[in-house]
């Protein structure tokens, strides 16, 4: 069933609330079922982003309030159609006193898609250390995606610049339709949802799994002096994992540190670190893609 839209609101978070809007169903395969949209971009397939949180939030649903996401590793299998259902069958594997493990698959047009597994823990008390946070520049001081891609006419500028939820500012700058600063394996994005979101930890646990996927393989195309705009050149997430550490809010500004560790076989791996403006390290992701062209 599709419900495919292109209008783009500008400088809002409803296409991530949108995305994870959850309507429970009857499972078929596993313990509990929800389906989710896809939203609207402007490629073949959908983003990968709304997987990860469609089927995190999926998996919040079927434990206690008394522990939160602690680590979920996914595997994108298929693409996804535009702005259409994907349902979503959550395995309740285990319950223990401080831990619980689930597993997700995303089903769409008879297949499955996607497939997760999440851990859940208890909040414990103990002892802390973090990876420093790197200096920086304020993200007041840089341009937004408006203002770098004003005047760029097409629909991929127009998404870019208004229609993924986050402002979202590059240090040394993005490589939308050229490559900003040094063609290098480094670099970092101040994050910040448009809008106030709704209060609740696990809600802005669920636009850090969303939006860590709009640049994290950006860094393996920095490297190689290659931008989004490149003709010939094809993307796409293969496995990603997230890890989150301490709670944040996705409506204050996020430092995202990004780092390309290997690229080979068409294949590449980046990292990357969310950090609270204060410094706190609020959750870690790696992620395999496919990255091929653009020559």
């Amino acid at each position: 069933m599709h419900r495919e839209s292109t209008i783009i609101e500008a400088g809002t978070s409803e296409t991530f609330l949108k995305a994870i809007e959850l309507t429970p169903v009857d499972p078929q395969i596993h313990d509990l079922a929800f389906e989710a949209v896809t939203q609207y971009v402007p490629w073949p397939k959908s983003y990968g982003g709304d997987m990860v949180a469609q089927a995190a939030a999926a998996m919040m649903q079927s434990v206690g309030a008394d522990r939160a996401l602690h680590s979920m590793h996914s595997y994108f299998m298929r693409p996804v159609d535009i702005g259409a259902v994907v349902r979503y069958e959550v395995e309740i594997l285990r319950d223990g006193r401080g831990y619980s493990t689930r597993s997700v698959r995303g089903h769409q047009n008879g297949k499955t898609v996607f497939a997760a597994m999440g851990s859940f823990h208890v909040p414990e008390s103990g002892p802390e250390f973090q990876s420093a946070m790197p200096a920086t520049v304020d993200p007041e001081s840089l341009r937004s995606a408006a203002q770098v891609l004003d005047g760029v006419p097409g629909p991929a500028a127009e998404y870019w610049a208004h229609g993924r939820s986050f402002d979202m500012r590059h240090i040394p700058g993005p490589v939308y339709i050229q490559v900003e600063g040094e063609a290098a394996p480094t670099q970092a994005i101040w994050v910040k949802a448009f809008d106030r979101l709704p209060d609740g930890p696990n809600l802005h646990r669920t636009a850090l799994a969303y939006v860590c996927d709009y640049t994290i393989l950006e860094p393996l195309l920095r490297v190689n002096n290659l931008n989004w705009s490149a003709p010939g050149l094809t993307t796409a997430s293969l496995d990603h994992s997230i890890w989150f550490h301490r709670d944040g809010r996705a409506d204050d500004w996020v430092l995202y540190t990004q780092e390309a560790v290997s690229g080979q076989h068409n294949r590449g791996l980046a990292m990357g670190r969310f950090f609270s403006r204060e410094g706190l390290l609020l959750a870690t992701v790696a992620q395999e893609g496919m990255v091929r062209g653009g020559a």
